[in-house]
């Protein structure tokens, strides 16, 4: 088990535990809000557009957030920053459930505000869930360390999803069905209003600020923080990047599929569904269990499975398998082959997260890391924005070319293994 004692500092298994926790309790409402809010403009209002259009600028303005946001996490303890952004993330959404709760409806813009601070969250929220981790583990295990983050993450998203399913569609002569599976249950369930949901998303962030005024842990790393201005701190991740260029490309390269996949679940998927597969929410809400089954698959097994091989040429074989999983779903208009890309999706998108971070985690000191992410992020930012504006193009609203959106992310894993190739040997 990841708290065992032969796996980490016995000082901080405490910490570790309480920080699971905390992130179980607010990925699992989180979860359901990002999966209920895309549904509710494809489907609810019909506004698929709308929604699009929202994503490209929340996209483009944590270009910026995601910048500053490395500097925080180097910066400040990581602790406290994890107190302070739930509390401003838990009273902002809590205001939108109220006003919800006392006119029975939301405007479309205060529904869209909530998805863009919960994205503002992850921009600063993972940065610093990885830091912290590396802060406190031992370095032989940073690889254990990802994969129970990515584990826990992905068990979270798939309750996330089964209940997200319930909630967007309810349920109707006592037939529950999730995941393609049909249930009996002896009653049936209400499908929830969208400030239903936020309510109970405000309300998982607060709890986990005690959560975290719980914790208490002694750094493995002591590394000098960097006090400078923060133009000083933002040099100092592109200064270590462009020193090791091949981090760099490996770095960037690999994290092409996690920006895709970002702008799949957002923007393709809910179209894709209602479009193309003619579909309702539960198979919407399906996917992400589905892919969440094969992120848990990758978290477990990717490091055993790839133990003799190294990890630039297992980045590569799996940005090829997910490119021809890309192409069958654009292809084939078969359920089956749908829940079956999405766990291969969920294996490959987990599978490079995994080895790129603890990549990382070994190649840049801990009191850099929140830096160099940050320039990851802007350009990973930069990709997202290309590919969102790409997707509102009216082409793909057009009947079921959606499906031709996946096409394009085949394409975007083959062009991201060249420079992998090219740089083969330097990187490893």
């Amino acid at each position: 088990m990841f708290l065992n004692s032969t796996f980490v500092s016995v000082k901080n298994r405490h910490t570790i535990t309480l920080l699971f926790l905390a992130n179980i309790i607010s990925g699992f409402a989180q979860g359901i809000s990002m999966v209920a809010i895309p549904w509710y403009f494809v489907k609810v209002i019909d506004n698929a557009g709308y929604f699009a259009n929202s994503y490209l600028l929340i996209t483009f303005l944590t270009l910026f957030w995601g910048i500053y946001a490395g500097t925080l996490v180097d910066r400040y303890s990581r602790k406290k920053l994890f107190i302070i952004i739930n509390l401003i993330c838990g009273i902002l959404i809590g205001i939108i459930a109220y006003i919800g709760f006392y006119t029975g409806s939301l405007n479309d813009i205060l529904v869209v505000f909530v998805f863009g601070v919960t994205i503002f969250n992850y921009n600063i929220h993972y940065p610093n869930l990885y830091a912290f981790g590396q802060e406190i583990t031992e370095p032989k295990f940073y690889g254990k360390l990802n994969s129970y983050i990515e584990v826990q993450g992905q068990v979270t998203s798939v309750l996330a999803g089964a209940f997200a399913a319930i909630l967007l569609t309810g349920t109707s002569n006592n037939n529950l069905e999730i995941a393609g599976v049909s249930i009996y249950i002896p009653f049936n369930i209400k499908a929830w209003e969208i400030y239903e949901i936020f309510l109970m998303d405000a309300i998982t962030y607060l709890l986990v600020i005690f959560i975290f005024l719980l914790m208490r842990y002694t750094p493995i790393l002591n590394e000098n923080v960097n006090t400078d201005r923060l133009l000083s701190r933002l040099k100092g991740g592109f200064d270590y990047l462009s020193n090791h260029f091949n981090i760099f490309i490996f770095g960037l390269a690999s994290y092409m599929l996690f920006a895709f996949t970002l702008v799949e679940i957002h923007v393709l998927l809910p179209s894709y569904v209602k479009n193309f597969l003619r579909m309702d929410g539960n198979t919407f809400a399906s996917a992400e269990i589905y892919y969440s089954f094969g992120a848990i698959f990758s978290g477990f097994l990717i490091l055993r499975i790839f133990k003799n091989i190294n990890t630039v040429l297992a980045v590569i074989i799996l940005m090829l398998v997910v490119s021809v999983a890309f192409y069958l779903i654009a292809m084939y208009k078969l359920i089956f082959i749908f829940f079956v890309v999405n766990f291969l999706i969920g294996i490959t998108n987990a599978g490079v997260r995994i080895l790129r971070t603890t990549y990382i985690f070994n190649n840049v000191p801990n009191n850099l890391i929140g830096r160099t992410n940050s320039v990851f992020n802007m350009l990973n930012i930069i990709f997202r924005m290309i590919l969102i504006g790409l997707f509102t193009i009216s082409y793909f609203q057009i009947d079921d070319n959606i499906r031709y959106g996946y096409l394009v992310g085949s394409l975007m894993m083959i062009l991201s293994v060249i420079p992998l190739l090219i740089w083969y040997k330097r990187i490893v």
